[in-house]
């Protein structure tokens, strides 16, 4: 059984898809909260009949949208300042936030695209966008993209997933999902980072 597991399901069982949104906007806020295991969970549940995959979705883009942008506005407003005075707090380092920066000074758009499937880049994604200078429609369109695509992918699998399994066996289900889901998110960002740059690369040498 994964970390959390027992706690998330029973808190979704208990507030459904509003319970969904809570956690999900306090991960994308910053806070070390299991956002990815809450839509897993709730969607796992909604295949097994006990939820509405549809308000799980929409509550769980809502909710990572919602907590990105505040972020963003923390960010912009307060940048380093805040994470100097109260990343510890919240379990995030100077050097974890420092790394998230030259992420998004390098990839800009594509670090926010997929800023959802990584854990470190899920916490920070508005906080750097903001406090870096991102445009707030360029960081808007990404996050919401990458909010619809991360929360579509995992919903998606989980319910297809949970029709057939009892939601007694959920805890069982996150721990291989996860992994298995996990490792795949990467391989498939790897991917896209190598063979993208390669593309912008070849654009850029044909304009010179």
């Amino acid at each position: 059984m994964i970390p959390f597991a027992s706690q998330v399901l029973g808190f979704i069982h208990q507030y459904g898809a509003p319970g969904v949104f809570t956690i999900v906007g306090l991960e994308a806020l910053g806070l070390p909260v299991p956002g990815e295991t809450a839509i897993v969970t709730a969607a796992a549940a909604a295949g097994a009949g006990g939820l509405n995959i549809y308000l799980v979705g929409i509550a769980a883009v809502l909710g990572a949208i919602l907590g990105d942008n505040i972020g963003y506005l923390i960010g912009w407003r307060y940048g380093r300042v805040f994470i100097e005075r109260h990343g510890a707090k919240i379990g995030i380092s100077q050097e974890k936030y420092a790394k998230a920066e030259r992420l998004a000074e390098r990839y800009g758009f594509a670090m926010v695209l997929f800023a959802r499937f990584v854990v470190l880049l899920r916490q920070l994604n508005g906080l750097v966008a903001g406090s870096t200078g991102m445009h707030w429609a360029v960081f808007f369109v990404a996050n919401a993209i990458g909010a619809v695509l991360w929360v579509g992918m995992w919903a998606t699998i989980a319910y297809v997933f949970g029709e057939s399994v009892a939601v007694l066996a959920l805890p069982w289900i996150l721990h291989h999902l996860l992994y298995v889901g996990s490792a795949a998110v990467s391989l498939l960002i790897l991917a896209l980072l190598v063979f993208g740059r390669k593309r912008w690369l070849r654009v850029f040498c044909r304009r010179r």
